[in-house]
């Protein structure tokens, strides 16, 4: 449901697109991902061609991508849609069938030049599905058992073939993201709060189905748990990777030790350091100042993000801006909770930062759609 109240003119047309792209935002991501190719420059003890160089590439695709993507008029998005999800799906499902094992998960589809992570493609169209439901869906009708429904089949489907891979980390991100899309679109609280409720009993369901037959995570997965409670149960083994990168958090103090001086990096104690872990080398390097810095760029992001949203009188613009945005926050929130001991460990990588093909070029498309719906959207007189 399009609709553009009165006093509105259209959406900008031709060339004058490019001078309604939310330069702001594109500046801001850049920076970002600067910080990752510096980070994984250091990493690789200065060798730019391990994982900087490829990343500075997929960068460069996927930053133009996004000015393309941009440039498209919405109303093409939000017919594209439901193939997006059914597409996304698809490919989830062949995971189970061709997809590549790597550190005991299946979760990549390997395409020869690039390994797809199909998770990824997911966690933008399952957003782009629901703000194409809510801007079709009466207003009157969102809090309707029946018509909650059908979001709610839309996100457990493929939420439980992440898990399934298994992939607790990103199978948050997949109900976070379309959580909030529905609160946006004015689903009750009341549901929410049920929600909540019956996510304290899973929980609780998770903890006692350990050793049974009805065991609802895997082995590995209630060790990440029990380590996360308490890492020096096993500092050598399960309680490793997070100790090391509390160490390395620690010591990197108020100003950090110097750019390429981080020892738990450069003398390889710090496991995942290119990739879950990078938000660790950055502050060890950097110290609270460099790690502040970086938290604040995110903040930006997220608050320019959500100043289009609020401005966009497009009710599937506002609502595919919103469940973008935070899908975005989750994925950095998730990871830095993680690093830092406030999270169990979940495979999360940091946005923009940590080395990945399908991650940062989904994560720039879905950028792009942001600012599809930014410079699209019905203007005032």
């Amino acid at each position: 449901m399009t609709w553009m109240s009165e006093g509105t003119r259209p959406a900008p047309t031709g060339i004058s697109k490019i001078l309604h792209i939310n330069w702001s935002l594109a500046i801001l991501l850049t920076a970002v991902a600067c910080a990752g190719f510096l980070m994984l420059y250091s990493v690789a003890d200065g060798n730019i061609g391990v994982w900087a160089r490829p990343q500075m590439i997929r960068f460069g695709i996927g930053i133009v991508a996004m000015f393309i993507i941009g440039l498209i008029p919405l109303h093409f998005w939000r017919g594209v849609s439901p193939f997006a999800y059914i597409s996304a799906l698809l490919l989830l499902v062949a995971v189970e069938f061709v997809g590549v094992t790597g550190m005991g998960a299946q979760r990549w589809i390997d395409l020869g030049f690039m390994r797809l992570q199909p998770s990824e493609v997911m966690k933008i169209a399952l957003v782009m599905a629901l703000a194409l439901y809510y801007d079709w869906l009466d207003p009157k009708k969102v809090s309707h058992p029946v018509w909650v429904a059908a979001p709610l089949i839309l996100t457990i489907i493929p939420v439980l073939l992440v898990l399934k891979q298994p992939d607790l980390g990103t199978a948050i991100l997949l109900g976070g993201g379309a959580a909030v899309v529905m609160f946006l679109a004015g689903v009750s609280l009341w549901y929410f709060i049920t929600a909540g409720v019956a996510g304290v009993g899973t929980v609780a369901a998770v903890i006692y189905s350990r050793g049974t037959e009805y065991q609802l995570l895997k082995d590995y997965q209630y060790r990440r748990i029990e380590t996360f409670l308490d890492p020096s149960i096993d500092p050598l083994g399960a309680g490793y990777h997070i100790t090391q990168s509390k160490i390395a958090l620690g010591s990197g103090g108020l100003n950090g030790r110097g750019y390429m001086e981080g020892t738990q990096s450069r003398l390889n104690f710090l496991p995942e350091k290119h990739t879950d872990f990078i938000f660790t080398t950055l502050a060890e390097e950097f110290g609270f100042i460099g790690s502040s810095a970086l938290l604040v760029l995110y903040a930006l992001i997220i608050i320019f993000c959500m100043s289009s949203m609020l401005g966009n009188r497009n009710r599937f613009g506002a609502l595919l801006t919103g469940g973008i945005t935070a899908t975005f926050f989750f994925f950095f929130a998730v990871n830095m909770a993680m690093v830092m001991g406030l999270a169990p460990v979940v495979g999360v990588p940091l946005p923009l930062v940590s080395y990945g093909g399908s991650a940062m070029l989904v994560l720039l498309g879905a950028f792009g759609l942001v600012q599809s719906a930014h410079v699209h959207r019905p203007r005032s007189s």
